[in-house]
């Protein structure tokens, strides 16, 4: 039995898949940084007793910021 011919990718269709996953892995990237942002301000707070959630508020605005930055770094490039 032959193998059926692969058919060339349409160049568009590449181009969009290529930016599909890149846009989606900025995505999954600030999800990530200020999940362990806020993940380690509630341990902070935890571990320092504290009444009111200082660090994890702290570390989830450094996080948004963090993200952020990351985000203009990686959409400036010319890839």
């Amino acid at each position: 039995m032959a193998a059926a011919p692969s058919s060339p990718q349409d160049p568009n269709e590449t181009d969009r898949l290529r930016a599909f996953a890149k846009y989606s892995g900025l995505g999954f990237q600030m999800l990530a940084i200020i999940g362990v942002c806020a993940w380690g301000g509630v341990k902070l707070d935890e571990y320092t007793h504290n009444d009111k959630p200082w660090y994890t508020i702290g570390l989830m605005v450094f996080g948004l910021i963090a993200a952020t930055y990351q985000v203009i770094r990686s959409l400036s490039r010319n890839e």
